[in-house]
């Protein structure tokens, strides 16, 4: 990368630990239950899978191409553990500490780091190689996609709630 990656990454990383409790922290059982279309995530569902994500992909991800390149991942399966971790049973407000939690974590970590060697490449056996740095870039990423959706939800909630013809506000 022409940076240095802990100049670009890491503090966004970080910065997001508040944009996530701002927009999370204090909802409704009515809104973090609320499903826009079905097949689509629930807000619940949003902050158990960035927690399984920070756990279990991306730090474990990242970690295992700089330690151990060229040893298997162990398989991960987000859109399976929607069912198989019970998403939707889930506590909504236990579950957004525990992510904000080990987020926090997941920047220490990466602020203690010495001398990784971010161009580490561990060869996947479908998705070929894959280094370091591009889990760390592809982890803010998820942060971004995930942002979006759920101003998305809350927007549609907003919709469905008020009744009200949105177009005033702007184009989405």
């Amino acid at each position: 990368m022409p940076t240095d990656i802990r100049d670009i990454i890491i503090p966004e990383l970080e910065r997001n630990i508040e944009v996530f409790r701002t927009l999370l922290e204090g909802l409704t059982e009515e809104v973090y239950h609320w499903r826009f279309l079905e097949g689509k995530w629930t807000l619940l569902e949003i902050v158990c899978h960035l927690y399984d994500e920070e756990c279990d992909d991306f730090r474990a991800r990242v970690k295992h191409t700089l330690e151990t390149p060229l040893v298997a991942m162990p398989p991960i399966d987000p859109s399976g553990w929607v069912l198989s971790r019970e998403y939707s049973r889930q506590n909504f407000d236990e579950k957004l500490k525990l992510f904000l939690s080990e987020r926090k974590k997941s920047v220490e970590w990466l602020r203690i780091l010495k001398d990784p060697i971010w161009d580490n490449t561990y060869h996947h056996p479908s998705l070929g190689p894959l280094t370091a740095s591009m889990f760390l870039a592809n982890w803010l990423a998820h942060d971004y996609l995930h942002i979006r959706q759920i101003m998305r939800l809350k927007y549609e909630y907003t919709k469905a709630k008020t009744g009200e013809n949105l177009n005033y506000a702007g184009a989405w």
